[in-house]
């Protein structure tokens, strides 16, 4: 009969349970010839399932050696053996084992999947077994739609995918009814005459009896072998395996069809994919709505001091702000202006003083701050003209009694259309006429309030009566920095008052805190969203955790037919990866929405969406995806096979 196909000497295999070393099989001999029909008997417990796991390997002996066709199988590594199960051997199950997800074509071409055969080419093959075997008309059934008998059909189908030269079957017959056993007999013996070697373990004598030899175990020892055909009955030469055309770039085809099974198991479970993905949800959102916020909240300071003047220095009496000297000291004066507006570095300056007071315009009352400024008032602080014109010099040393206005008080005061230029003012009684409109600049760092700007010399004269300054407001020349300019001003003011009664406010100094300040807020509120999208990726961990149990008899059903471990490995980590980026990009979106809705109801509230934040935050919920699903892939890829095909 030529060598033996299958050549086991004193295999044996124990197993540890706490303190105690309990051996299932012990000193076993046996051979098995290519296209023998083999049936291995025993009571529960015997032993027989064990062996059988051994010879296909899915189990390791513990001692003895086991050979296939003459090649050592105790010397391979796991990929190893997951190819001689993919080329070699065909399983047929008790219970079965499809693939719910699947359809009966996709759990048959599983096996091509992992040889690398193309997906037309696999498909046809496995249509085609399913039509031999009475399946034509269930080909989109998935096994929750088909009846006992028709599902081992399709695991029939399965095992003979890449050829099925052994076709290893764990009580067959034990879940199907008298009909369905005895067609499924018939179909293994016909495999067996047409040369697959055939190994069948049982503890039905009916099924025992159409086998050439019949091997019954005992307590994991082989009592008896009874041949009940003759030798010559079984085919001395192996069964030619039919080519299996691997494609260009199996690998890249292997990964493509990861990617669909991922998405298929993901769809499959639509409410716990979504729950997965919700950590990350909120925290790719929470990140990018925190990064727009910062973004936006600088820029609309930046923007509100860059509108107060650009390289502006504003000098004030007292030692500071919140200096209980600030309304006492009344030291600057007009003068004191003049003699910066000479000073070389200076582009121009403007003296200001200020008040409140009641605006009347016909049957229109408002209360507005009223500015008493100088002519370089409105270039210092970069203010647009929109209709009319400022204050001339003249109109300061004349003591004109006009004003200026900007956008809010012209709305307040004056009907949409109405041109306020040549019209009337009192303010708190003093009459004044408009003659220009400037753009409000929204640089108010408190309540919000209606703008007055006329010369400084007529609110002392007319309206305040005092005969001091509040503040000067000086902008400095382009080409002369501002630090030098304020140590500058400090001397000259100070040799002019003899003490320092006066303190200077940068608006660049201003700009860089606040700059510093905004971004340090922003960092630390991102920290804290990046820690809740560090809480979402350990809950997408935990859940794929969770998945890799649920699905253990999938992932040993998927290794016992030819699945490396990085096979394995590919479709749990793409499973995190596509949670992750769907919840990224679903994130995004909520994020950009979510800013659309608050700028709606929230005009004070400025946010800056950045493509670099959102590329940024997509990219983490890809390291997040593989990150948090490393460990699940590599704990599924790495579960023995005979122990997940038993998880209960």
């Amino acid at each position: 009969m030529g060598e033996p196909l299958i050549s086991a000497r004193g295999v044996s295999r124990s197993f540890q349970a706490g303190d105690e070393t309990i051996t299932v099989l012990r000193n076993v001999d046996i051979d098995i010839w290519p296209g023998e029909l083999v049936a291995i008997i025993g009571a529960s417990g015997s032993g027989k399932s064990t062996l059988m796991n051994i010879l296909g390997c899915l189990d390791r002996a513990s001692a003895g050696s086991y050979s296939f066709a003459g090649q050592d199988v105790s010397q391979l590594d796991p990929d190893q053996l997951a190819q001689l199960r993919r080329e070699h051997f065909g399983f047929i199950f008790q219970r079965y084992q499809l693939l719910p997800d699947l359809d009966a074509v996709g759990n048959v071409e599983v096996p091509a999947i992992y040889a690398g055969e193309g997906r037309a080419a696999r498909h046809a093959r496995a249509a085609d077994l399913l039509g031999q075997l009475g399946l034509a008309d269930r080909l989109d059934h998935r096994p929750g739609e088909l009846s006992g008998g028709q599902q081992q059909r399709v695991s029939v189908a399965r095992a003979l995918m890449n050829g099925g030269e052994v076709i290893l079957a764990d009580e067959p017959t034990g879940a199907l009814d008298t009909k369905s056993s005895a067609e499924l007999i018939e179909l293994l013996l016909d495999l067996n005459r047409k040369g697959h070697t055939v190994v069948m373990v049982t503890h039905d004598p009916d099924v025992a009896q159409h086998a050439h030899r019949t091997i019954e175990v005992s307590d994991g020892q082989i009592i008896s072998d009874t041949r009940t055909a003759p030798k010559d009955v079984a085919n001395a030469k192996r069964l030619a395996r039919p080519p299996v055309k691997v494609s260009k770039g199996a690998s890249l085809l292997r990964l493509r069809e990861a990617f669909d099974m991922s998405l298929k198991a993901l769809l499959a479970h639509r409410v716990r994919s979504v729950l997965t993905m919700l950590g990350i949800i909120i925290g790719i959102a929470s990140v990018v709505l925190v990064m727009a916020l910062g973004t936006g909240t600088k820029e609309k300071v930046l923007t509100n001091i860059s509108s107060l003047g650009t390289s502006t220095i504003t000098v004030r009496s007292g030692t500071g702000f919140g200096a209980r000297d600030v309304n006492k000291v009344q030291t600057l004066m007009p003068s004191d202006a003049d003699a910066l507006a000479l000073q070389p570095y200076v582009d121009s300056a403007s003296p200001s003083v200020s008040t409140k007071l009641t605006v009347v315009y016909r049957s229109t009352s408002s209360d507005a701050s009223i500015n008493g400024v100088g002519g370089d008032y409105f270039q210092v602080h970069n203010y647009v003209t929109v209709t009319g014109s400022t204050f001339a010099s003249d109109d300061v040393t004349s003591r004109t009694q006009a004003a200026v206005i900007d956008e809010d008080t012209r709305d307040t005061f004056f009907d949409v259309g109405v041109d306020p230029v040549g019209k009337v003012l009192l303010l708190g009684g003093v009459p004044v006429r408009v003659i220009g409109v400037v753009r409000s600049s929204g640089a108010s760092f408190g309540p919000e309030s209606l703008n007055v700007w006329v010369p400084y010399t007529t609110v002392m004269a007319r309206i305040s009566g005092q005969d001091f300054l509040d503040s000067i407001a000086v902008r400095v020349s382009d080409n002369y920095d501002t630090t030098l300019a304020e140590a500058e001003i400090n001397a000259l003011l100070k040799n002019r008052h003899g003490t320092k009664d006066f303190f200077l406010i940068n608006s660049d100094t201003i700009r860089d805190t606040i700059t510093s300040t905004t971004e340090t807020l922003t960092l630390l509120v991102a920290m804290i969203a990046v820690i809740s999208l560090v809480v979402g990726g350990i809950g997408v961990m935990n859940i794929m955790l969770v998945s890799v149990t649920e699905r253990t008899k999938e992932i040993g059903v998927r290794i016992a037919i030819g699945a490396r471990r990085s096979d394995i490995v590919a479709q749990f980590l793409i499973e995190a990866v596509l949670v992750c980026l769907t919840g990224g990009v679903i994130g995004i979106a909520g994020a950009l929405i979510g800013g659309q809705m608050v700028g709606y109801f929230s005009a004070n509230v400025q946010l800056s969406f950045s493509v670099t934040a959102i590329v940024v935050a997509f990219l983490s919920s890809t390291m997040i995806g593989i990150t948090f699903g490393y460990l699940p892939a590599r704990a599924a890829a790495r579960l023995d096979p005979v122990v997940a095909l038993n998880h209960a």
